[in-house]
């Protein structure tokens, strides 16, 4: 049996301590999300824990304090990534 593919938004909002879930989804839902994404070149990553963690939060929610580690590298490596372009 195939796991649905799920996605999960975020985005720095001023004011908060860490990213907020911008929004979540499955299947058709998480496929459209990575579709726009990739159009409005947002970057993506693929980390299947990460997002299953992150999928227990509800949309508005700063994301979980024991994701910070593993999001800060991931940001990290985005802003490097674009500096470098």
């Amino acid at each position: 049996m195939t796991s649905k593919k799920k996605a999960v938004a975020l985005k720095y909002v001023e004011g908060t301590e860490a990213p907020v879930v911008l929004a979540k989804g499955q299947g058709r839902t998480a496929e459209r999300m990575l579709e726009e994404a990739e159009k409005n070149g947002i970057p993506v990553t693929h980390d299947q824990v990460l997002v299953d963690m992150l999928g227990l939060s509800s949309a508005g929610d700063i994301v979980p304090e024991n994701t910070w580690q593993a999001l800060a590298v991931i940001f990290s490596y985005i802003l490097k990534e674009k500096d470098e372009h």
